[in-house]
């Protein structure tokens, strides 16, 4: 008999997403040795073991949706390539596609080259999101590790609920009970949007980084406390003005950017839980550009604490996704949910810091290590940043073509002149 899976609300939520991104979420870590491949096999397999999210079809039937737990092939998740040129096979790997109804949700791959190595992992967002991918990383590279040098036995991965309404489990009985008939959805629509080429069927997945120094870091990081905001304020203002300047908006136009925030800053023993999703968004608007990036940054910086001083930041609405997808059938659900909701047109989702010990190999620290979200289908767009070593890099992945690749590239310009206007 086959074995099933509930469909968790972010998992609906994110399969809904499919007309607005790809889902996949990418990991890229460089290593300057070889690992045992044998033992990443025997660590991928306990992992998947541990998580049967990983191994399962989604299946939507449009009257209901599950998972079904899968059987596999180790040779089906992991892969070993030997490329000429190695960041050419990362980018092509990163840009896959998963579909829900594979048997697998997530792709391994390590690209060896003159010694050294490039782990990458493609995962479907409906899985996990940044947060728990980044506790799936760590719990990974420590079984590895535990493995290689003592021969110990690689099931050390978080399992447990992975239900939404754990997100209430850190509030008291009563908090909870206003939290759970947060019905109203408090975000409001905005049309501004990057200035990406019209769609086309020859488009193509692409991912667009940007560095910024340890130099950068450390002022960015000094400049937040004189003005009183943190790094990831600083970074939505040069978004904001970037963006004003790129799109040639109105100096008057009030513009919104959404940006992700993580829900277990409301739970309890997150440590029980399985690998799942807790993202929600806050829309960070500003009624104009200002008159330089300093009076934008005290804007988002006014927008931004409007929502941390609420104890319910994020939980807004939630309440109002899961009775929509009780009372129907799901393809029912899906029609009435979208026109209530309201996909951001931008967005920016900081998945922070990435500690080199969190992802050694036996000893070996990541070179460089890099996570972005997902592919978005034009006009919607993802910034993600990722910090490595007081490195900070900025990711957009976009399905288009050369002239989008430019106007990326123009922003990130952009982006790295209000940064340093910023630094001074």
């Amino acid at each position: 008999m086959e074995r099933r899976l509930t469909a968790e609300l972010w998992d609906k939520m994110h399969y809904l997403f499919r007309d607005f991104n790809d889902r996949m979420v990418h990991v890229e870590l460089n290593y300057d040795f070889i690992p045992d491949i044998e033992a990443l096999k025997t660590v991928i397999i306990c992992a998947f073991e541990k998580a049967p999210v990983l191994h399962s079809k989604f299946v939507d039937t449009k009257l209901s949706t599950h998972w079904e737990v899968k059987p596999y092939d180790i040779d089906d998740v992991f892969s070993v390539a030997y490329p000429e040129n190695v960041q050419d096979a990362v980018d092509e790997f990163l840009t896959q596609y998963i579909a829900p109804n594979a048997d697998i949700q997530m792709k391994i791959a390590l690209f060896i080259k003159d010694g050294k190595s490039t782990l990458c992992m493609v995962e479907n967002h409906m899985c996990m999101d940044g947060g728990d991918l980044k506790y799936f990383l760590q719990a990974f590279c420590e079984n590895y590790s535990k493995y290689v040098a003592d021969g110990i036995s690689p099931v050390e991965f978080r399992t447990g609920s992975r239900s939404y309404d754990d997100v209430y489990s850190g509030f008291s009985k009563t908090e909870a009970g206003v939290a759970q008939r947060l019905f109203k959805n408090i975000n409001a629509k905005d049309n501004h949007k990057f200035p990406l080429t019209p769609n086309n069927i020859r488009d193509k997945s692409f991912i667009a980084r940007k560095k910024f120094s340890e130099e950068t870091f450390a002022k960015l990081k000094a400049k937040g406390k004189e003005l009183g905001a943190t790094i990831n304020e600083l970074l939505l203002a040069s978004y904001f003005y970037s963006v004003y300047e790129l799109a040639g908006y109105p100096k008057t136009d009030k513009v919104m950017i959404s940006n992700a925030i993580d829900l277990r800053r409301h739970m309890d023993n997150v440590e029980d839980k399985g690998f799942t999703n807790h993202t929600s968004w806050m829309q960070c608007a500003i009624p104009e550009r200002g008159r330089d990036i300093f009076e934008t940054i005290q804007y988002v910086v006014r927008s931004s604490n409007k929502f941390k001083k609420d104890k319910f930041m994020g939980l807004y609405g939630l309440p109002l996704l899961n009775f929509g997808y009780n009372i129907l059938p799901h393809a029912a659900s899906e029609e009435i949910i979208k026109i209530g909701y309201s996909n951001p047109l931008m967005a920016m989702s900081n998945i922070g810091l990435l500690k080199g010990s969190d992802f050694a190999l036996a000893g070996h620290e990541p070179t460089d290590a890099f996570m972005s979200g997902a592919v978005k289908y034009k006009p919607f767009v993802l910034l993600t940043a990722t910090t490595y070593r007081n490195v900070i890099t900025l990711s957009m992945c976009v399905r288009g073509n050369e002239e989008d690749k430019k106007i990326v590239n123009d922003f990130f310009s952009l982006m790295e002149k209000n940064i340093n206007t910023i630094i001074g």
